[in-house]
This record gives structure tokens, C-alpha cells and sequence, in this order.
């Protein structure tokens, strides 16, 4: 298996991680109860969508 002839830098490894963090997850408020939904999603505690129920929510 190939190896690498140089050792990476302390500098290029960190520029290369950069990228590799989480984003927290965005949420919105339900406009039906005010809980919180993901964007574009049912909401799953009363079941709206868009202003209309679209799924019959668990009670």
C-alpha cells in the first residue's frame, strides 16, 4: 500500500480540516402550534404543513 514520502505539515493538515466541523441543525417555528420543525417538513406534533393538516397527529 503506497505511503507518503513527506510528513504532512502541522500547517497543512489543520488547512486541510478546515472544512470538517457540524453545523447545528436550522429550525423554525411551527405556524400552526409554535413548536419546533425542521424547515420543509411535517410538523410532528399537530400534523400541519403549509398551513393545512396533512397527517392525522399521534395524541
Amino acid at each position: 500500500m503506497p505511503t507518503p514520502k513527506k510528513r504532512t505539515s502541522r500547517s497543512k493538515r489543520d488547512m486541510r480540516r478546515s472544512h470538517d466541523f457540524l453545523v447545528p441543525a436550522t429550525t423554525i417555528n411551527c405556524a400552526n402550534c409554535h413548536s419546533l420543525v425542521k424547515p420543509h417538513h411535517v410538523c410532528a406534533s399537530c400534523g400541519y404543513y403549509k398551513g393545512k393538516e396533512v397527517v392525522v397527529a399521534k395524541a
